[in-house]
């Protein structure tokens, strides 16, 4: 049974994947047609904390991390207001993904976070060709895959409808967002 995008709420569209998939390149692409667009939290947590020499980022405290992270998230999600669409660099379901493949205890509100969300979520695959490391990613490609695999999982079991990125352009990968979420529109009554 598909799922229907809703028309009684705001569409909240999730763009996921593992690190350095090319998730941020398709954000800023979409804002720059005009989209409403959240931009990543996780990477503005970790300027912040490198910047300061604080704890709370990924590869020293992740449970501290994984709960600034889902503050802020909620925070921009109130943003959204009334837009019609708004597109999310990364959702809460996502912090489940990272907490699980570090083996550790999953808060039960990020088990509930779905209800945030429209129930779709665009996955871009791991990608060696484009994949780099800097300050903010460190992890290396093999780590990235699984971290990957982790959070699609979730959005899996959260009972989220995947569609998969091609690792195309970045303007293909957008035309393909922007091409699915047109026809569905059309068949709402």
């Amino acid at each position: 049974m598909e799922r229907r995008l809703g028309q009684d709420r705001p569409l909240r569209l999730i763009i996921s994947g593992g690190p350095g998939s090319g998730k941020t390149a398709v954000i800023n692409a979409l804002a720059a047609r005009g989209e409403m667009c959240c931009p990543e939290v996780s990477r503005e947590i970790i300027r912040e904390q490198t910047t300061r020499g604080g704890s709370a980022v990924p590869w020293q405290n992740l449970e501290a991390f994984a709960r600034e992270c889902s503050r802020r998230m909620l925070s921009q999600l109130s943003t959204c207001g009334a837009a019609r669409r708004t597109f999310l660099d990364r959702g809460l379901p996502d912090l489940i993904g990272y907490l699980r493949c570090a083996g550790c205890a999953v808060p039960e509100v990020l088990q509930t976070s779905a209800q945030h969300y429209t129930p779709l979520v665009f996955v871009a695959p791991p990608w060696r060709e484009i994949y780099v490391n800097d300050a903010e990613r460190p992890q290396s490609y093999a780590q990235a895959v699984t971290l990957g695999d982790h959070i699609r999982r979730a959005y899996e079991e959260l009972g989220f409808e995947i569609v998969d990125l091609a690792r195309e352009s970045v303007a293909a990968r957008v035309e393909h967002i922007a091409g699915l979420l047109n026809d569905r529109d059309s068949r709402l009554p």
